[in-house]
């Protein structure tokens, strides 16, 4: 099978996608890939695209088109065409789509778990993956009584990913009531609004939290602090769509269908780890918390901090977290250790020795407690991805 795949690659969920394809393939027979950037199908043109795919021999094409191309000339020229979402969802042709409504939804109830009463959602205006899960969003935290206290920045511009007008957006952020959750529409654009927070001096997660979408794993974890996201079944999305193509290409009455990608769940890291608490004493032991947590810290170092008995402050804690105090700084620890596996080729041992942790041993058999693999195992696999 020979696809021409047109998407941005700059983005891991390219490389979890043509993952799914592979391990499809893996079972069935070989798939032969080739890449093309979206600025260079703009060059081209539809009519362009399908010409070289034709020379090329392509029995698929999977891309990121433009919401006036012409998408029926693949079909007509013996091509089978499947849209990635980018602007619009087509109607002529299967789309790989997300039920973006239950994205907004999960965001909405990570956050409201937290206590938080103002929120706010970072997105593009018209492009149909933004505005579903903003609404999505929306909808849940309406449920909840909260559907008045939603501020929405949209003023980006798909075509520019990497560009934003800083000064609105500082102005936006600066307007807001702190503290305050943000969605971002995807990790990309909760990365760029984390830099604009620290442009403008808000604290990550104090005054600002942040989530994203898809799980960008190298993204997130070289944001500062980490970015906490929603994972994406996008490898299942990869199998499903080569599945239905291999299909379609042994059928030809069939025409397919869209390939709905499911969100999993909510990857907790630091830009979202705080808790919207009036409780003082909670709320100054999760600052020191997060801005130690490159150390190894304990529970006494915390109360020489907060002017309280041991028992007490561990009643309240777990009361606003669910959990006691050192349970969160150990999950907390593991994955501000799993961001430096990824941010860094060093050791495992060097990485822990800088941790504050000198037995690499001991930290590996936590990290595997929690994680599921130890922590060359997680390396391997989260960074193996990007030379697909």
């Amino acid at each position: 099978m020979r696809l021409l795949f047109i998407t941005d690659f700059t983005e891991q969920f390219a490389y979890r996608f043509l993952s799914g394809i592979f391990n499809y393939s893996q079972r069935t027979e070989q798939w032969v890939v080739c890449k093309m950037p979206p600025s260079y199908m703009r060059q081209l043109g539809i009519e362009g695209v399908v010409s070289w795919a034709k020379t090329w021999n392509a029995d698929v094409v999977i891309g990121q088109f433009e919401p006036d191309d012409d998408v029926t000339l693949f079909r007509k020229n013996g091509i089978i065409a499947i849209a990635q979402d980018y602007v619009v969802k087509f109607s002529q042709i299967p789309n790989v789509t997300a039920d973006y409504d239950l994205t907004g939804k999960m965001a909405a109830e990570h956050f409201l778990s937290k206590g938080f009463e103002n929120f706010a959602f970072f997105g593009y205006k018209g492009v149909c993956w933004s505005d579903e899960r903003y609404q999505g969003f929306v909808r849940r935290l309406a449920q909840s009584g909260y559907g008045e206290n939603v501020h929405l920045y949209d003023g980006q511009q798909i075509d520019n990913l990497w560009y934003y007008d800083q000064t609105s957006l500082h102005e936006w952020l600066m307007s807001l009531p702190k503290p305050i959750a943000v969605m971002a529409c995807d990790d990309n654009q909760g990365n760029i609004l984390i830099q604009a927070c620290h442009v403008c001096g808000l604290k990550i997660p104090f005054d600002v939290a942040v989530i994203g979408v898809d799980n960008d794993e190298i993204l997130c974890n070289m944001s500062e602090p980490a970015m906490s996201t929603i994972n994406v079944d996008i490898e299942r999305g990869g199998y499903d769509t080569a599945a239905m193509v291999d299909r379609m290409v042994k059928d030809p009455s069939y025409q397919g269908e869209d390939i709905i990608l499911k969100p999993l769940n909510v990857v907790q890291r630091v830009s979202s780890s705080i808790f919207a608490t009036n409780d003082s004493a909670v709320l100054k032991a999760l600052r020191f918390i997060i801005a130690n947590i490159d150390r190894r810290i304990q529970v006494s170092d915390i109360l020489e901090h907060v002017p309280m008995s041991r028992r007490l402050l561990e009643q309240r804690f777990k009361q606003m977290t669910g959990m006691t105090i050192y349970n969160y700084i150990t999950i907390h620890r593991i994955e501000r250790f799993a961001q430096l596996l990824l941010s860094s080729k060093d050791p495992v041992s060097e990485i822990a020795a800088r941790f504050d942790e000198f037995d690499a041993k001991s930290i590996s058999r936590r990290f595997k407690s929690i994680k599921g693999c130890t922590p060359t195992e997680y390396r391997k696999k989260k960074l193996g991805k990007r030379g697909l």
